[in-house]
């Protein structure tokens, strides 16, 4: 996970623009992906908010990569203009930050498994007040790991668990309904044949007294 990592958002305006007439983008601190699948294109994502009154500055971003023997390398540069050091991303490296220059990611096109690691992204900003001219300075640490394939998502798997689970639900009781039913009917057809049994068991004498007299 990276540490404070920032979103940058466009709010939706429709309702704000009657409200006050007014629509800005925010900032909302959210968690960076830490794990790519090999082969894929994977977004680095660092983004240091600027308060409203900080809006004129200049900016520097460098992002470096911790090699195996410890030291941060750095691979990739902007400052007014974009440029990639030689390194072993060279060619893989792009830009997707924004224009103001709040969302500084990169993406890593096709990593591999030796892409895992440390990737730091440090950005530097000299304010241009006019007093002072001070200097801002953030880092953002990315631990990345690159996998075979891709997991199966947590709730994919509780998701499929639970058809499962209905679907067994659903078969037992339909058979549980099968099997009332059919005791049902067989109770029924037993009574009627008892009580067609005990009608032919009846003398014919007996069954005509049990014809209903006519009235005339």
């Amino acid at each position: 996970m990276t540490e404070g990592n920032i979103l940058h958002l466009p709010i939706f305006c429709a309702d704000l623009i009657e409200s006050v007439g007014v629509c800005s983008p925010v900032c909302v601190e959210v968690p960076s992906e830490t794990e790519a699948v090999q082969g894929t294109d994977m977004k680095l994502r660092c983004i240091s908010c600027m308060k409203r009154e900080e809006v004129s500055a200049s900016t520097v971003v460098e992002w470096f990569y911790k090699t195996e023997s410890g030291k941060d390398e750095l691979i990739y540069e902007y400052r007014k203009v974009h440029h990639e050091f030689p390194s072993r991303f060279s060619g893989r490296l792009q830009w997707n930050g924004s224009k103001d220059m709040q969302d500084v990611s990169i993406n890593v096109l096709n990593v591999t498994l030796n892409d895992s690691g440390i990737y730091t992204c440090n950005v530097t900003r000299e304010f241009d007040f006019e007093i002072h001219r001070p200097l801002f300075t953030s880092s953002r640490l990315i631990r990345l790991t690159v996998v075979e394939k891709a997991g199966e998502d947590f709730t994919s798997v509780i998701s499929e668990i639970m058809m499962y689970i209905l679907l067994v639900f659903l078969t037992l009781w339909l058979l549980i309904e099968m099997v009332y039913c059919y005791r049902k009917v067989s109770k029924a057809e037993e009574t009627v044949q008892e009580n067609a049994t005990d009608y032919l068991a009846i003398p014919s004498e007996n069954k005509e007294n049990c014809a209903v007299p006519v009235e005339e």
